[in-house]
């Protein structure tokens, strides 16, 4: 069984470095083979983001929401994610995500908004169903000379967390306990 993996990007940007980040993060996530790698760049669908309803967001929402993991990849805009991942967000009921594990993406100019991904995308992310396995993601894009490595260390620590979580899920028991 293949694991179905979605990129989404809200850089108002088609084919940006955030888009490039986010591709590296699953590619140093998961084993070869055993995902299928969907990337929706939100840039693509600016004449549908506010069309509603439109059949074209529909379906890509749904295919989100039916994915196993998503990474939802922004620059950062005024501090937080770009108005284009929120208009797509904002297209989904409560708990239009749940069932998926979210990894919140961002890439900014300097260390200044580090927390931007944790703080602002990772809550909505959860509000949203959607389970995330530990802090986001920030990537100063003055670090684009060492990407590799710094996208490797990411990865590395959100397979520590999956591990731990898969531990638990593990031990978890869907009968209940004699009160």
């Amino acid at each position: 069984m293949s694991l179905k993996v979605m990129v989404v990007v809200g850089n108002p940007k088609p084919a940006s470095r955030t888009r490039k980040v986010a591709e590296l993060l699953v590619s140093h996530l998961l084993s070869p083979g055993s995902y299928e790698l969907d990337v929706l760049d939100l840039a693509d669908h600016v004449d549908q983001i506010f069309a509603w309803p439109s059949e074209t967001m529909s379906a890509l929402n749904a295919q989100v929401a039916q994915s196993d993991l998503v990474v939802f990849a922004s620059p950062t805009y005024k501090a937080t994610y770009t108005g284009l991942l929120k208009a797509f967000l904002d297209r989904y009921p409560a708990n239009g995500l749940a069932g998926v594990t979210a990894i919140p993406v961002h890439t900014g100019a300097d260390s200044t908004h580090a927390m931007g991904p944790t703080f602002t995308l990772a809550p909505l992310l959860v509000e949203l169903g959607a389970t995330v396995p530990g802090r986001g993601f920030y990537l100063p894009l003055s670090q684009m000379d060492k990407l590799d490595e710094v996208v490797a260390d990411a990865a590395a620590e959100y397979r520590a967390n999956l591990t731990r979580l898969a531990t638990v899920a593990a031990a978890t028991s869907d009968t209940q306990a004699p009160a």
